[in-house]
This record gives structure tokens, C-alpha cells and sequence, in this order.
């Protein structure tokens, strides 16, 4: 346990050498060539005869080579923070340089407090040495690594009381520390304290505000900063990534090129990101090829990454072939190929891979065992399911959360099997959340089990009141049987509590530039052509005797009607789209922001047949692949 104790000041005075004339000695001493040689790949057994040398010349006599040996042991190469430990123990009079140096290399270790060691060490040193502006700087990196806001406040307190809130390390840690915390309001007053922020501390703030989503905030003081590096080009595109805001992060990665700012691995995740966020292919297979082009190492992250982005764009087998070609694995790199054969229907394929997976000794984790549940929902696999679902605990000493739950009561459901669902429900350790009920509210649905699908929506509203899904599924599920007083008393029910249903958007890629419909949408520079379209979609459907299945439309309005509500549907919108944008022989590829409502996946399913076309929709839950007439969910979703 940290003891805010060790922050307490001592009576020293603050008198101590500047950290000009300390850096300015440790330049040249760091020139020793017995001392350079300590390199990151540098083995314990190389440092032990470097130690050697070192001790038989008598230099480790000079208490600042001593610490700059010191330095470099642990600075390095974590590995060998204990063996740094053990010379700084042998060390007399140790500089504040070491332990500085020490507090930093374990503020980035795996152990973190024990910073708050070296730093006790300080305050209680018999040379009077007193903490710095790079000692508080450290620490508060520290208090950021362990995600402690208690001892972050106990930091803070301490570095105003030696007077060091106005240095800009200092400031531009403090809003990174507040950032780490998820407090926003913290970083704009440290920010706002500052009288002329420098670069680091613009930088420092930008990244926090996009981080947590303050984008409007982080783009402003980017435009304004005199000089932008890398770190802030990348911070603003991963900022709008997070946030959702994809096309925006695509369009500053353009501008970024244009200045011609080196991009990183740190650039091309985020652009990945964004790319698999929106279904946008070509760009993804773009940043691919840029990635090669420009011969950047292909890392774990960075491969995940691209493995993700194929996968959420529906093609797997760029993401297979981007898998395989990697040399080393994680359990990320596994989850992220497990979970894309997952969202793309592949179930069987998904459950020999996480087979390959422990055979090749890497121990899952809960991402990997979300993606496993959901591969065995999506093909129906119960027994399987339930097997991989007590092996959690029983096998790998994971406990379930909430998402493994709410899969199960969805693998049931999906299968039919309602009173399992809802025993495993109430069976539940924990209180059942919003995506259980959910799951149990969409099975209903399917299988037309009103007295459930009411008592689900209810324990969902108690939960989320304003929860338009559950107020539009039950309204569904009165509508598959007509009874439109039900249906007008559950939209009642949503006016009276301010609820909305969520509008509809799909989202297609031509060309490279990202296309965005509503439902309904007629804003479209090309509408008049797209509404042409629709009606010769209408003409064909017709002739194959596709008949509207028009029970979701939520009103009591006569059938025509219907049949224009439905016509508008954003996804149909983006196909007809598609249809008047690309060739003949390229996939029309939708991402909707919604589950596809049944008609529209009947429709999709003939268009496809109508048009000989593939077209590839993903939901909100999977992808649906269309071709021929038919759906690669096989009815199953």
C-alpha cells in the first residue's frame, strides 16, 4: 500500500542545484564510454562485467557516474530494474539524478509504486537532498499508471508546497495524470492556470480533451498551435476515432499527409480504426498499402489493428491472410481473427480457430471467450456454447462479466429455447443488465412470445427508462399480431417519457468518399437518380413475388402506405445507392447503425438475385453476406 506519508515535506531547504547544472554534468559524464556500453539489449550477464570494470577502475567511487550507471541499467531495460536496485543499495551517497531516475524507470515498470520508494529516500537522504521538478514530474506519471486519484491529490499537494505548479513538465504531467483519471474539468483548470502554455503542455491538452472526447475543444487548440508534431496530429485523429467521428479522423489523416508529417504506427491504428468504424474498405486497403509502401514495422498492434479493420469491413479473408502473415501472435491478435469469423457468421470456423488458438499455448482471455459465445450464437451451438461458457471459470480462472452473460440468454434465445433464457436470467450472481433482458426482448420478437417480450421490456424501462429499443420491440411484437391499441399505447407511453427511437443510417464507400443515409433521406445530391432506382428495385421485387412484410411498421395505416414507409429504409436507400455508384462486379457494402428489420433483410436477400449482385450488410449484431437470393445468417439471426 502507498502511504500518502512519503509525500510530506521535510524542514530542507529548497536551495538545491539547479537542474540546468545537474543535466549540463550529466551530459558529460554520460559520455564515458565504460557507461554507454549498458544498452537495451544489453544482457544481465554483459552488465555484470560492465559492473565489473567499472568497480575495478575505482569509478563507482564518483557518486554521479554511479548514478548515471545506474540510469542506464534501469532505464534500458525494465528486466533489469532489480539489478539496478541491488548496485544503487552498494551506492554511497547516491545523487538526486538516481533516484530521480529510479522513481521515473518504475513510474513506466510493472511496478509503479514503488516510485513512492526512492522517493521516501529522498525526503530522508542524510545529504538534504530535495525532491525537483523531474522528481514530481515522475510521480505524477506514477499516480497516473496506478490510476490513483487519492495519491495523485497527495502529489499534487506536495509539489505546490515546493513551489514547482507553474513548471511546465510538471503542468503538462498534471494534465495528463487528470486525463488518465477521466477528469476533464481538472485538466482545463491546470491548463487554464498556465499564462503561455509551451508546445508540451498544448500537446499534453489536446491529447486529453480528444481522449475524453472533448474533440470541439482539442480541434480548436490545435489549429491555433504554432508547431504541430506528430504527437498532436496523432492525438486529434485517435481523439475523433474514439469518439466515433470516423470520416473526420480520415479527413485530418489526408490534411496530415499534405503537410507532410511523418506517420507512425500511432497514425495508422487510428485510421484503421476509423476505416473498420465506417465499413470503409477502399480506405482500409489504402492505409494497407501505405503501411507497406512505407515499410512500417508490422507490430502486434498495428497487425490487430489491420486484422480488425478487414474483419468489420466483411472481408475476411484479407483479415485471415493479414493473420497468418504475422509472425508473433497475442491473445488480442487471436480475439480480433476469433471475433471477426464471429461477426461474420462463421461460427464453426470461429471455434477451430480458438482451437488453434490453445494449441498454440495462449491462454484466452474475456474478449476472446465474448467472441467464442457469439460464434456459437450466431450458428446456434448451444451444448457448445455452454461448455465454453463453464470453462471460463472452471478451466481458466475468468469470472464472467455482464457482455458473457447477456450472450448466453441470447444464445438460448436465439435458438428458441425462451424458458432457459429466462432461468439463466434469473439464475444470474449479479443483477441482470439491460443487454440480458435485451437479448430475452429480441428472442421474443422472433418467436412471438408477447407475455415474455412484456415482461422483458418492463425490467429493462425499470433499468433505462428512456430505452427507445425496448419501447420499438415491444411495439413489434404487438404489431406482429395486429393489435394496433397495444402498439398506439406503448408509442403513448414514449411521447409522455420524451423517449425517440433512434433514426436509421447506413453508410456505403464510392470512390473512396463516405456516403451517409437516413431513413427516409432525400438530401442526396443524386437523390432523383437513387429514387429512380428504387422504383426499378420495387418492378423487379414484384416480378420475383416479393410481397412487404409490413407487420414492424408501427402504425395501423393502409398496406401502400406501409409499403413506401419501409421503401424508405436508410439501408435500402444506400443499395439503390450503390446500385447507381459502382460496377457491376464490386460488392455493395452497407454499415447500418441498427439491427436490419425483417423486410429489409427479405428484400436484400432478392435484390441481390434480382440485381446478380453481392451485397454485404453489418448491423448492429453481424454481418448479413446476400448473394443469389440468399443470406449467409441462413435465417438465423
Amino acid at each position: 500500500m502507498i502511504c500518502a506519508s512519503f509525500l510530506r515535506c521535510p524542514k530542507y531547504p529548497l536551495d538545491h542545484p539547479s537542474s540546468s547544472l545537474i543535466m549540463s554534468s550529466l551530459r558529460f559524464i554520460a559520455k564515458h564510454p565504460t557507461i554507454s556500453m549498458v544498452e537495451p539489449c544489453t544482457t544481465l550477464r554483459e552488465l555484470k562485467q560492465i559492473h565489473t570494470q567499472l568497480f575495478i577502475n575505482g569509478l563507482l567511487n564518483n557518486p554521479h557516474l554511479a548514478g548515471q550507471f545506474i540510469a542506464s541499467i534501469a532505464l534500458n531495460n525494465p528486466s533489469n530494474l532489480n539489478y539496478s536496485n541491488q548496485v544503487l543499495d552498494h551506492s554511497q551517497k547516491p545523487t538526486l539524478f538516481t533516484f530521480n531516475s529510479m522513481i521515473r524507470a518504475h513510474s513506466k515498470s510493472s511496478t509503479p509504486h514503488l516510485s513512492f520508494h526512492f522517493y521516501s529516500r529522498i525526503l530522508h537522504s542524510t545529504d538534504n537532498l530535495a525532491p525537483d521538478n523531474y522528481t514530481f514530474t515522475f510521480l505524477v506519471r506514477t499516480s497516473a499508471q496506478l490510476l490513483a486519484p487519492q495519491i495523485g491529490s497527495s502529489v499534487y499537494c506536495a509539489l505546490v508546497k515546493y513551489g514547482f505548479e507553474h513548471d511546465p513538465h510538471v503542468q503538462s504531467g498534471l494534465i495528463y495524470m487528470y486525463a488518465e483519471f477521466g477528469d476533464l474539468v481538472a485538466c482545463h483548470r491546470v491548463f487554464s492556470s498556465i499564462c503561455e502554455p509551451d508546445v508540451v503542455c498544448q500537446i499534453a491538452m489536446v491529447s486529453a480533451c480528444a481522449k475524453m472526447g472533448d474533440v470541439g475543444f482539442a480541434q480548436k487548440l490545435f489549429d491555433k498551435m504554432s508547431q504541430k508534431d506528430p504527437i498532436a496530429w496523432n492525438a486529434m485523429i485517435s481523439g475523433y476515432a474514439q469518439c466515433g467521428q470516423s470520416r473526420e479522423a480520415l479527413t485530418l489523416f489526408n490534411l496530415m499527409q499534405r503537410e507532410g508529417v511523418k506517420v507512425n504506427e500511432v497514425s495508422m491504428v487510428s485510421v484503421l480504426s476509423a476505416c473498420a468504424h465506417l465499413g470503409a474498405l477502399d480506405q482500409g486497403r489504402w492505409a494497407h498499402v501505405y503501411i507497406e509502401r512505407s515499410k512500417l514495422p508490422m507490430t502486434l498492434t498495428l497487425g490487430t489493428a489491420l486484422i480488425d479493420m478487414y474483419s468489420k469491413c466483411g472481408n475476411m479473408n484479407k483479415a485471415m491472410e493479414a493473420f497468418w502473415r504475422m509472425k508473433e501472435k497475442n491473445v488480442y491478435t487471436w480475439s480480433s481473427a476469433i471475433g471477426g469469423l464471429a461477426m461474420n457468421g462463421a461460427g464453426e470456423k470461429c471455434l477451430e480457430l480458438f482451437s488453434l488458438m490453445r494449441q498454440d499455448g495462449v491462454q484466452p482471455n474475456e474478449v476472446t471467450f465474448v467472441s467464442v459465445l457469439r460464434g456459437c450464437s450466431v450458428v446456434g451451438l448451444v451444448e457448445e456454447g455452454r461448455k465454453h461458457f463453464v470453462s471460463m471459470s472452471k478451466v481458466y480462472g475468468i469470472e464472467p462479466q455482464l457482455e458473457h452473460y447477456g450472450l448466453m440468454v441470447d444464445l438460448y434465445g436465439r435458438a428458441g429455447r425462451l424458458d432457459e433464457a429466462l432461468n439463466f436470467i434469473n439464475s444470474m450472481p449479479v443483477r441482470p443488465h439491460v443487454g440480458a433482458w435485451g437479448a430475452l426482448l429480441n428472442a421474443c420478437k422472433i418467436y412471438k412470445n408477447m407475455e415474455m417480450g412484456e415482461l422483458a421490456s418492463r425490467k429493462i424501462v425499470e433499468i433505462e427508462a428512456k430505452n427507445h429499443g425496448a419501447y420499438v420491440l415491444l411495439s413489434n411484437i404487438y404489431a406482429d399480431t395486429k393489435d394496433w391499441d397495444s402498439v398506439s399505447n406503448v408509442r403513448q407511453t414514449m411521447n409522455v417519457k420524451g423517449v425517440r427511437k433512434q433514426p436509421g443510417c447506413s453508410v456505403i464507400e464510392v470512390g473512396g468518399e463516405v456516403h451517409e443515409f437516413f431513413v427516409g433521406d432525400k438530401s442526396h445530391p443524386r437523390y432523383a437518380e437513387i429514387q429512380v432506382m428504387l422504383g426499378e428495385i420495387a418492378k423487379r421485387l414484384k416480378l420475383l413475388g416479393y410481397v412487404a412484410n409490413t407487420n414492424p411498421v408501427l402504425f395501423d395505416i393502409e398496406e401502400e402506405e406501409k409499403e413506401d414507409a419501409l421503401c424508405m429504409h436508410s439501408e435500402k436507400i444506400a443499395i439503390a445507392f450503390g446500385l447507381i455508384s459502382l460496377g457491376p462486379d464490386v460488392p455493395i457494402r452497407i454499415v447500418k447503425n441498427l439491427r436490419v428489420c425483417w423486410d429489409c433483410h427479405d428484400a436484400t436477400k432478392m435484390i441481390s438475385k434480382a440485381f446478380n449482385r453481392e451485397i454485404i450488410v453489418r448491423d448492429r449484431n453481424r454481418f448479413h453476406h446476400f448473394r443469389d437470393g440468399e443470406c449467409s445468417c441462413k435465417g438465423y439471426w
